[in-house]
């Protein structure tokens, strides 16, 4: 890298911790249903999955069976409507956010969470002014894995993709920066199954606490 001109992150489970209002969201759906609540932590892991994933994992069903499509449907609808009740920023990003405005480098989203629930998300926690490009599966093609959504997010801000770092808590986050030809950075503090080791994922730096990120970020300013 020959100069910092961007830092990208993936929202859930990288930037934002939006756990907290996937698991209300489901438990109540869950309790309307008479079924017994999951445990936040079962939750957490597939919360990068999305909505399909949370109908899976409360009513074990799978996408194309009977009633898949009306819970589907109405998880969104729930979550949407009380989006960030106990999302925040991750404790100790900020900061991060800060130090990169203060060095005039522009930081930005690059997600595959619909931007119905992105960009709403991001007013309500006053980062809309402060985020420099948000790119959502709707804005592109071929949403990440494919390099298209981090490629758009260089392009609006005029970033060189090898000048920039991409930050995920998912293999198809540091997939899509590899495929980019970014930096890639891998944080264990999101919503990664049991099942997997951020280790394995290949990255450039793989990470455990947003210090020690912030700390990596700011040497390449």
């Amino acid at each position: 890298m020959n100069q910092l001109d961007a830092v990208l992150f993936d929202l859930d489970g990288t930037l934002i911790d939006t756990a907290p209002d996937f698991v209300r969201t489901l438990n109540l759906m869950l309790e309307e249903k008479n079924k017994a609540p999951l445990p936040a932590s079962a939750i957490r892991q597939q919360v990068s999955n999305g909505a399909r994933a949370m109908v899976e994992l409360g009513f074990g069903l799978k996408e194309g069976e009977p009633g898949f499509k009306e819970l589907w449907q109405q998880f969104l609808d729930m979550y949407y409507d009380r989006l960030a009740v106990d999302t925040q920023v991750f404790p100790g990003l900020n900061s991060l956010l800060e130090q990169l405005e203060a060095k005039q480098v522009p930081w930005g989203i690059v997600t595959n969470k619909p931007s119905r629930f992105t960009i709403p998300l991001l007013e309500q926690l006053a980062l809309s002014e402060r985020c420099a490009v948000a790119i959502c599966p709707d804005d592109v093609t071929h949403r990440k894995p494919h390099p298209e959504p981090i490629y758009k997010a260089c392009s609006a801000i005029n970033a060189d993709p090898s000048n920039t770092i991409y930050i995920g808590d998912h293999v198809r986050d540091i997939e899509s920066g590899k495929n980019a030809g970014n930096v890639t950075i891998a944080v264990s503090w999101g919503y990664i199954p049991q099942d997997q080791d951020p280790l394995d994922w290949n990255a450039d730096h793989t990470l455990d606490s947003p210090q020690a990120l912030e700390k990596l970020v700011l040497s390449f300013c």
